[in-house]
This record gives structure tokens, C-alpha cells and sequence, in this order.
């Protein structure tokens, strides 16, 4: 599906559900991650996840389109147009679009659990626990100046 389909296809939700036209843009954005879309306050545009459109169809699609356009229409009337609203939830429940979008579990991996490097001072003892590594050359300590040594790593 192509940024001009999408154009279209909220254009005609719009008129369909809400019987007011959409007069500004819709495009995918292939940088949103953790989102289904988004109404931009500034230029009344929708961005919409291209990855949610690929793994789950139109018909996802089409209810992250119908929760944007309730975000769009209220900010445009003046009314409450954010999440927590009861305007925003009333709107929601009337056009019947979803308030949260569906999750790919997949797409967020699994972050392991970072080694913790230990260094210490060797004059004054003062002990660093770093997650990188560091060039003990390079720096000195903190409290007496003095030089550093590697002592471990753990997990």
C-alpha cells in the first residue's frame, strides 16, 4: 500500500464514520516502533506504522486509522482529543475503533543482561563498576588522582 492509498483510504473513513472530511496528510512512517500511529498537534497530520499494516492487514490497519481520525476530529472541534479524556473515549466507542493497537511480539528482542566491569583505584582503593569497558590509561581517580586497574568482570 502506497502513502497516496493510505491518503485515500482515511480520507474515505473519515467521511464514513464521522461525516467530516480529512483535509490535511496520512503517510507511513517507517521509523514509528512502538506505536500504531500518530495525530502530529502541529500540522494535523497522521502517521502510521507500516510494520502493524504488513504483519496484521487492512483491517488493523483500518482501526488505527479510525482511532487517529478520533484524535484529529476532537482536537479540530475544540473538544478533548487525548487519551484520558471522556470525549476521546466516548468517540472511540461510538466509531468502534480500538484504543490500543496489537502488539508484534517478535520485533522487540530480547535485551540481554549487560556485563558490569570492575575497576579499582590502586592508591586509595576507591572501587568503579562500569558497563563498558575502559581504557585504564586514559583515566585516573576521582578522589586522589591516582592510577586504576582492571580487577573483573561479572554478569
Amino acid at each position: 500500500m502506497t502513502d497516496e492509498q493510505v491518503q485515500q483510504l482515511v480520507e474515505q473513513l473519515s467521511l464514513q464514520y464521522f461525516n467530516r472530511p480529512f483535509i490535511h496528510k496520512a503517510y507511513f512512517n517507517n521509523r514509528l516502533k512502538s506505536t500504531g500511529g500518530r495525530y502530529l498537534l502541529s500540522s494535523h497530520d497522521i502517521e502510521l506504522n507500516k510494520k502493524l499494516y504488513d504483519h496484521f492487514g487492512i483491517e488493523e490497519l483500518e482501526g488505527i486509522i479510525l482511532h487517529e481520525l478520533c484524535h484529529y476530529h476532537l482536537h479540530i472541534l475544540g473538544m478533548g482529543y487525548q487519551h484520558r479524556d471522556a470525549d476521546f473515549k466516548n468517540l472511540l466507542k461510538r466509531v468502534g475503533a480500538p484504543r490500543f493497537c496489537s502488539r508484534i511480539e517478535a520485533s522487540t528482542p530480547i535485551k540481554k543482561k549487560s556485563v558490569i566491569q570492575y575497576y579499582c583505584c590502586k592508591n586509595c582503593g576507591q572501587v568503579y563498576k562500569r558497563r563498558r569497558k575502559m581504557d585504564v590509561r586514559r583515566y585516573c581517580c576521582s578522589i586522589c588522582q591516582g592510577e586504576i586497574k582492571f580487577i573483573n568482570s561479572e554478569l
